[in-house]
């Protein structure tokens, strides 16, 4: 009787793990504007079935609390439907966490309307299967790649590059897709290096490191700490983007630079907007450099 008491507790820690081991908190929406005469309950399906996809997916090895879950949002836009199992559309992708101490959400991954090559087949009722050794379903293998980068750019703004295993999960999937009839995985498909391949490549190149190191300082030790330590915080954010500027030094055309400006840029604005005038300059002076043209960051400097 002692050891069935063991093991039926056993079995319950085993479940409650399993229950409760979901990273995500994904939002997901499905518009289809340019396809007509469709009945609309397969696109209601197909959101159904990607939010409980990305919801109940056991991502990494690690137990997250329901106020831990990494916030995300996924736009589908269906340009093209055959009416039986082919789709064709794009993709944009964003995720956020929150702010220690506050109820201010710092966006991380803001990638909207990148991802212009998304092809897919779905067939209501049929579950979705990611295999995480083979390209078998474009539709799954698509949304595990962002499920893991959206996981590897949270864990980097949290622990120096601990992002580094969900971003060569996610070049894993890539690799698999290599001999796949479907765009966006492959490296010369796109003469922009703007796609699934480049952003994955992007994050695992070492030119880059400088910065996922500026994501774990900006985050964990400036804004984490702004509400306790404000002067300490800003302090820790302004260095930190020395590292940002060492990553375009090393780059100037990298899409990882170009993709952490286009997230980034309206709160680094807003941070700084009201620092002082020296730290202000500072930044202003880095950040123009990576993008002269942005009349954005001119905002920063209105308020003297």
């Amino acid at each position: 009787m002692h050891q069935k008491k063991i093991y039926i507790f056993i079995l319950i820690l085993f479940v409650f793990t399993k229950v409760n081991s979901q990273e995500l908190l994904c939002n997901v929406s499905v518009s289809h504007p340019k396809v007509g005469g469709t009945n609309n309950e397969v696109f209601n399906s197909l959101r159904t079935d990607i939010t409980e996809f990305m919801n109940n997916t056991i991502w990494t090895d690690n137990i997250f609390a329901n106020n831990e879950k990494i916030e995300c949002k996924i736009q589908i836009n269906i340009v093209d439907y055959n009416n039986i199992d082919k789709f064709k559309g794009t993709i944009s992708v964003q995720s956020s966490r929150i702010i220690y101490d506050s109820n201010y959400k710092s966006i991380l991954f803001n990638y909207k309307e990148k991802d212009q090559q998304f092809q897919f087949e779905y067939v209501e009722q049929q579950a979705l299967i990611f295999n995480e050794n083979t390209h078998s379903s474009n539709l799954t293998s698509v949304l595990a790649f962002y499920a893991y980068i959206i996981i590897g750019l949270d864990y980097d703004s949290f622990g120096i590059m601990s992002g580094e295993p969900y971003f060569k999960k996610a070049k894993e999937i890539v690799n698999n897709a290599q001999s796949a009839k479907e765009q966006g995985w492959k490296p010369y498909e796109d003469s922009d290096e703007n796609n699934r391949y480049y952003l994955a490549e992007g994050l695992l190149n070492k030119k880059n490191g400088p910065i996922r190191r500026f994501s774990y300082r900006y985050h964990r030790l400036g804004l984490d700490r702004m509400t306790e330590k404000p002067e300490i915080a800003r302090t820790e954010m302004t260095s930190a983007f020395k590292l940002l500027q060492k990553a375009f030094r090393n780059d100037r055309n990298s899409m990882i630079v170009k993709m952490i400006m286009t997230t980034k840029s309206s709160e680094f604005v807003k941070v700084y907007s009201e620092s002082p005038d020296i730290e202000k300059k500072k930044v202003y002076n880095i950040l123009k450099e990576i993008d002269p043209a942005s009349k954005k960051i001119d905002e920063m400097m209105k308020k003297q």
